[in-house]
């Protein structure tokens, strides 16, 4: 067992079902697992090995991303005035010409700009496969061990091409046989259900408007019997809602419901346009959402009824959404923008600054299954845990931690993941941030050089 990591002198949000706080106090791990949280110094039991003065920080567990699209790192501020759909049709003829280098460059500087905010897992919804492109899926799961971020990629599909009446053109769509054999082998290669896993799959056929109902209800077959998790967009803008009532005579969430697409081992992303009776459905089946403000305001897609689905109980996490649609793309910033949009939709008492930051954790894991190894700070959970300074400028005069973190300005000082050192003071530990940058600028540079010769 390696020698404990006392964390102490700091306030701790544990997080934890009782929303647990100390004002001064400490958190220590050993190897992967958390052994103590609790108010003052650690015990002294616990103090043979390092220990860590973090007198004016905040200590959180690590903040869970459920919903992104690392790929569009290297699309970001294309099409900056446009509706999803216009968005989407823009985008896809250069999204076409994606490889392996160029989706392994984005995802190390996306899951790198990450973790420097604070994400300690994020999850990754990767839909488009080029016949040429190579092993998208692996270069990005190479990116996440490089950065060193617990990783949950969803292989996503589209098999509904513009000629069948699909939003995108048929060149980026894939045959359904070809989907769910590939679906499956990535399982086999790469799932792994440990507690201490780093790396698990998801099933994720894209949208409605991408993806027949036939591979919407076959997807759903293969993660039942293969005992993965299932994930969609849903009900992001109007135009879906439209587009389900003429082709399907129904809402997305209705539609979804009728192919078996509700259930504790299902989260969608955004959910912006669901009824009182969509929610309750949500609810009774456990069905998670990933809420993606920032994105949703960048699209002009809505606000998603958060207070209504946290109400409810409803499984509810944060996602910063791809960067091609959130171009900042730091989780924390996913924190205060939840608050703000719940409140301009439902007035001031619509969220709180705690419960925002519930959701960007302990909501989090629940929406990936697994509220019993990660989300809060507690004994015998995975050693998580985001360390933020709030006593500088951008905390001055507020004497509240948590208020700091979300409406405010807080620095990450440290982030451990499975209690591995990932971010000290400020910086990455595994990766050399200037090379990823680097990097994923050239593969930007390629992509739209490519893109404008083929235009």
């Amino acid at each position: 067992m390696s020698a404990p990591v006392a964390i102490e002198g700091c306030h701790v949000a544990t997080c934890d079902a009782d929303s647990t706080e100390h004002a001064d106090g400490h958190v220590v791990f050993e190897g992967a697992r958390i052994v103590a949280v609790g108010p003052g110094p650690a015990p002294a039991a616990r103090r043979d090995g390092t220990v860590i003065d973090a007198s004016g920080c905040l200590a959180t567990p690590g903040l869970i991303n459920t919903h992104h699209h690392l790929y569009q790192w290297l699309t970001r501020g294309v099409a900056q005035n446009a509706t999803l759909f216009e968005w989407l049709t823009t985008l896809y003829p250069i999204w076409a010409r994606i490889d392996a280098e160029a989706v392994h460059a984005a995802a190390a500087a996306n899951l790198a700009w990450l973790a420097l905010s604070g994400c300690s897992t994020s999850s990754d919804h990767h839909y488009l496969f080029p016949a040429e492109g190579g092993d998208l899926l692996a270069a990005e799961i190479a990116a996440a061990e490089l950065v060193g971020l617990r990783f949950h990629p969803a292989r996503g599909s589209m098999d509904l091409g513009a000629s069948a009446g699909g939003l995108p053109p048929d060149s980026v769509v894939e045959d359904r046989d070809r989907i769910l054999a590939e679906t499956e082998a990535a399982i086999d290669r790469w799932h792994d259900p440990s507690e201490e896993s780093m790396l698990r799959i998801a099933v994720a056929p894209c949208s409605p408007f991408s993806v027949t109902a036939e591979l919407m209800r076959e997807s759903a077959e293969l993660a039942r019997r293969r005992g993965v998790r299932l994930h969609t967009h849903l009900a992001e803008t109007r135009d879906e809602d439209e587009f389900c009532q003429t082709r399907f005579g129904c809402s997305p969430a209705e539609y979804v419901e009728d192919l078996g697409w509700l259930g504790e081992d299902v989260w969608m992303a955004h959910c912006v346009h669901l009824s009182p009776h969509a929610v309750e459905r949500f609810a009774d089946t456990g069905t998670g959402v990933a809420h993606c403000p920032t994105s949703n305001g960048r699209l002009g897609a809505g606000a998603a009824p958060l207070q209504a689905l946290l109400g409810a109980g409803a499984p509810v996490g944060l996602g910063v959404d791809g960067a091609a649609s959130n171009e900042s793309g730091r989780m924390i910033d996913e924190l205060h923008q939840a608050l703000l949009v719940a409140r301009v939709r439902d007035g001031p008492l619509a969220l709180t600054a705690r419960e925002s930051l519930a959701v960007a954790t302990s909501g989090g894991a629940r929406c990936l299954g697994r509220e019993s190894e990660i989300g809060s700070l507690e004994e015998g959970k995975l050693a998580d845990i985001a360390l933020w300074r709030v006593d500088g400028l951008g905390g001055a005069g507020i004497d509240d931690p948590v208020c700091t973190l979300v409406f405010g300005a807080p620095v990450l000082e440290r982030l451990f993941v499975c209690g591995e050192l990932l971010v000290a003071d400020g910086h990455l530990t595994r990766a050399d941030e200037l090379v990823l940058a680097r990097d994923a600028a050239a593969a930007a540079a390629t992509l739209r050089a490519g893109a404008a010769r083929w235009t």
